[in-house]
């Protein structure tokens, strides 16, 4: 049950920031029908997330990591974002000095209006040349297999980070300076388990900001936050702009 009183709180913060962080997670594309990549859900032709999404696999077996790629593709074209999508995006709008950082790579908060945003994990939409390193936007679906290159003609790969891979360093930068700089944070949909996020919202509030966590349940972050919500994103973010 969502307490008006804890919305309230989170409301008020909201209206003495000047700058604003969100984090999200799976959670927030959970209603728009966005499926389970990884556990048991994620299996497909036997095969695990996590023995399909590494650079090993790629350079083993590219072809059979394109089809799935290609698969989740095709299940992710049809979605689109929810009204929780549209309320981030939304408070984007409102605060000139705001930033997103998410760690879906499913590209329904660009597609709700988002701009101002870090892209932890890459996107499924998105493309890097395994060859001459040139990254593009990369809609088709289906995706021809095995992709190449306009540029070199080399072997395109998803511009995703893949198990045992580092985050982008730039966007490593900029999310330390949105969660350092901002007044609040927004947690949405993260489990608080998956590293370096996880410790996002211990960098942000030792930089002085109010925390607020919206999840469906508790997390490992529930304790250590201003304010923790449970319900669902879609429920609830929207609240948040009345």
């Amino acid at each position: 049950m969502i307490r008006g009183s804890d919305l309230g709180i989170l409301k008020e913060k909201l209206a003495e920031a000047r700058a604003v962080t969100v984090l999200t997670g799976a959670g927030i594309s959970a209603d728009s029908g966005v499926p389970t990549f990884r556990g048991v859900d994620g299996l497909w032709r036997n095969y695990r997330a996590e023995d399909l999404a590494t650079p090993e696999a790629f350079e083993r077996d590219p072809r059979l990591v394109w089809e799935w790629y290609n698969w989740r593709r095709e299940l992710l074209a049809a979605k689109q974002p929810n009204s929780a999508h549209e309320a981030v995006a939304e408070l984007e709008r409102r605060y000139e000095q705001f930033w997103l950082i998410t760690q879906n790579v499913d590209g329904l908060h660009r597609a709700a209006g988002s701009r101002k945003l870090s892209e932890i994990h890459g996107s499924i939409w998105m493309v890097r040349c395994t060859a001459c390193g040139s990254i593009e936007d990369n809609r088709d679906v289906p995706i021809a297999i095995l992709p190449t290159c306009r540029d070199c003609n080399g072997l395109l790969r998803p511009h995703i980070v893949w198990f045992g891979e580092s985050l982008f360093p730039e966007d490593l930068t900029q999310c330390a300076s949105a969660l350092q700089a901002c007044d609040v944070l927004i947690v949405i949909g993260t489990s608080g388990v998956v590293y370096p996020a996880a410790g996002f919202a211990s960098m942000a509030k030792e930089a002085g900001a109010f925390v607020a966590e919206i999840n469906l349940d508790t997390t490992p972050q529930s304790d250590l936050v201003d304010l923790s919500i449970q319900g669902r994103a879609k429920d609830v973010v929207p609240l948040l702009l009345l």
